[in-house]
């Protein structure tokens, strides 16, 4: 077969066996890299032997590397890095040389390496966490703009940022003896002025070239463009010595500045996905189960650094920044793998000659076990915290915080509004509330955010909303409203709960995040519950009533109707059975545990309404099942019958409460 065709067949069978491992990952709530690398695996030496190691398929690969940095450079966010630079920048850079220093160390300690350039590179590749896997999860559970969301976020920047400066200096290790530190220092000097080159061209240089590929109107010649300028800087700097990936990484930094910058991020991104899945499925190509198994306790060891040890290190530096403990341990949890731009390194470090097959081997598999892990562990942390924080001897641990800082306040907190969360939505509110003169309180425990108020010197207090120390320093019992515009949604629902276990006649307002949510916030108490993508569609089909010429009237009395059967007429056909599991997962982060109505029990014989259940034991029901069927978010009118399993939803004196009414035992 001709060397063409080899070619052509292994891109076939690469990307054929990454697409379906992708596929199958995607299918089990898995990230897709895991199946790219499954992928290879399979097609590689230690599976069906299709495709060789060192076939043509390598020098495809690298392009995906050069167009996966060139993106993450055009993606660099310097605003985001910026607003939040403290812990970003501190606290991000902290971490990356405190997981060197501990990955490093530890490995070359135990003998797994047995020199310091591969230790100090071994910590590298550990430093670095997934920005890809983090922020998918993030983005399905709505949580990138919570507060250990952002604080991901901005830690994983400064990785990013990191890498592009380990490329540049990490290859000089691979000198020996005392010229490592010449080496360093020549390779240091070159990047600094490859940097201040680089800085000028795209400045005066890229902007313009870019302007005129773009006045052509060719798409084909402003893809064609941009692909010479990434991949003539990467090679450019490959002939430097500080490799391919440093310049496509620069050269996206570049290409950000110009105002075309989203239009060749959109035209780059479907061949970046193309040979990035190549290079990722080549590193599939390595995996070799047989020989991780041999190796399975340096490769647990490895993972344990990873998982344990970086959660350890990122918990404690979040912490370290007046961050609540719980705050902490979701971020350090959150940022435990190893990421995909960490086999660039490990690349690196194996063309350098600075890792051995077996350690570039080690290094493969514990990626791929952290990746797997990681989904898992993010959606299950908010789950074991709360379960934690119920247990009296974790309880203040977890809330082991600063006390909240009530700002600007001089009078007593009274028939005020309490604004919780000062997000898009929290700081439209609280704008309306100020210019209307109402008297309120802002919660919110991003400082950072809370300027506007210090300046108009609105009262806030700092801190987390759902904490009961919070909302009792908020006086939630002396309030005459209260708004909640948070953006986690396990926080809305604790915040929710536990606002009304100590002020049961509070009006609450609550914004939903997801349609699932809406019955769960009525259910459990609150007296409004916005969405805001409903809202945004009510609000554009009364503009277009009004242009078509209906009344203000008629609009208005349409909107109402919508609202007033809580979106009931707009939202998708559910089922009438869903099953239990989809009830616990979208009340996840509450305590919640079934009864069952016995003959002899008062509540059998009367409605939700006449057992006053939610006033007389703080206790909410979310369910009822009968007859073997769920009846979802029961209303008041609804009798209770012997047999009936109700789902209850309540902290641990509420449950304890509830049992009481149930066999009608006096407090």
């Amino acid at each position: 077969m001709s060397g063409e065709l080899t070619l052509i067949v292994e891109m076939v069978t690469v990307l054929g066996a990454a697409t379906t491992g992708g596929f199958l990952a995607n299918r089990m709530k898995q990230p897709v890299l895991l199946g790219y690398l499954v992928g290879g695996m399979v097609v590689g030496p230690a599976g069906l032997g299709l495709i060789n190691v060192e076939g043509d398929i390598q020098v495809l690969s690298e392009v995906g590397v050069a167009l996966l940095l060139f993106a993450l450079g055009v993606e660099f966010s310097l605003k985001d890095l910026l607003r939040m630079r403290k812990i970003a920048l501190g606290g991000g850079t902290l971490q990356i040389f405190l997981t060197i220093l501990l990955g490093g160390g530890l490995a070359y300690l135990t003998g797994w390496v047995d020199t310091l350039p591969k230790a100090i590179f071994l910590g590298a590749v550990l430093s670095l966490s997934s920005t890809a896997v983090v922020l998918k999860s993030l983005i399905e559970r709505s949580e990138v703009q919570t507060t250990h969301g952002q604080i991901m976020l901005a830690m994983l920047i400064v990785q990013d940022l990191g890498l592009g400066i380990m490329l540049a200096v990490l290859p000089a290790l691979t000198q020996t003896g005392g010229g490592v530190g010449l080496a360093l220092v020549k390779a240091l000097a070159t990047a600094a002025v490859f940097i201040g080159v680089a800085i000028a061209v795209g400045h005066w240089v890229i902007p313009v070239l870019v302007r005129w590929m773009a006045q052509t109107g060719s798409q084909e010649l402003f893809l064609l463009g941009i692909l010479v300028i990434c991949l003539g800087i990467a090679l450019f700097t490959s002939s430097l010595g500080l490799g391919i990936a440093m310049g496509a990484f620069v050269s996206g930094l570049m290409i950000a500045n110009v105002e075309y910058a989203d239009h060749a991020l959109d035209r780059i991104l479907p061949m970046r996905d193309v040979f990035a899945t190549l290079f990722f499925a080549s590193i599939g190509l390595l995996i070799d189960p047989g020989f991780l198994l041999a190796n399975i306790w340096v490769l647990l060891g490895l993972v344990a650094i990873a998982m344990v040890g970086k959660a350890t290190i990122v918990t404690a530096i979040v912490y370290f920044f007046d961050y609540p403990l719980k705050t902490a341990l979701m971020v350090g949890l959150g940022i435990n793998q190893i990421g995909e731009f960490s086999f660039v390194l490990a690349n690196v470090a194996q063309e350098s000659g600075i890792f051995s097959d077996r350690l570039y081997g080690l290094v493969v598999g514990t990626t791929a076990a952290t990746l797997l892990i990681t989904p898992f562990l993010l959606k299950s942390t908010p789950y074991w915290l709360s379960w934690l924080e119920q247990r009296s001897p974790f309880r203040s641990m977890l809330r082991l915080t600063h006390a909240p800082q009530l700002i600007e306040f001089d009078q007593e907190l009274k028939d005020h509004v309490i604004v919780a969360g000062y997000g898009r939505v929290g700081e439209t509110l609280a704008r309306m509330l100020y210019f209307q003169k109402h008297s309120m309180l802002v919660i919110d425990n991003n400082e950072a955010a809370l300027q506007t108020l210090r300046d108009r010197r609105i009262p806030y207090l700092l801190g987390d909303a759902s904490s009961p120390m919070v909302l009792e320093k908020a006086n939630v019992k002396a309030a005459k409203a209260m708004a909640i515009a948070l953006p986690d949604p396990m926080a809305t629902r604790l915040t929710l709960k536990r606002s009304l276990s100590i002020a049961p006649e509070l009006d609450v307002t609550v914004r939903a995040h997801v349609n699932e949510e809406i019955d769960v916030l009525y259910q459990l108490g609150a007296q409004e519950v916005v969405q805001p993508e409903f809202e945004a569609s009510l609000e554009m089909g009364a503009h277009m009533l009004l242009k078509l010429g209906d009344s203000s009237y008629v609009v208005q009395q349409v909107v109402n109707r919508y609202r007033n059967r809580r979106y009931r007429d707009i939202l998708p056909n559910r089922s009438k059975y869903w099953g239990t599991f989809d009830l616990e997962t979208a009340i996840e982060g509450l305590k919640h545990k079934w009864y069952t109505v016995q003959y002899q029990s008062p509540l059998q014989g009367v409605n939700l309404a006449q057992a006053n259940i939610r006033q007389l034991t703080g206790a909410t029901v979310m369910a009822i099942e009968r007859r073997k069927q769920l009846h979802r978010y029961p209303t008041g009118d609804v009798m209770l019958e012997a047999g009936d399993r109700l789902f209850v939803v309540g902290n641990g004196d509420e449950h304890h409460a509830f049992i009481r009414l149930l066999k009608g035992v006096s407090a």
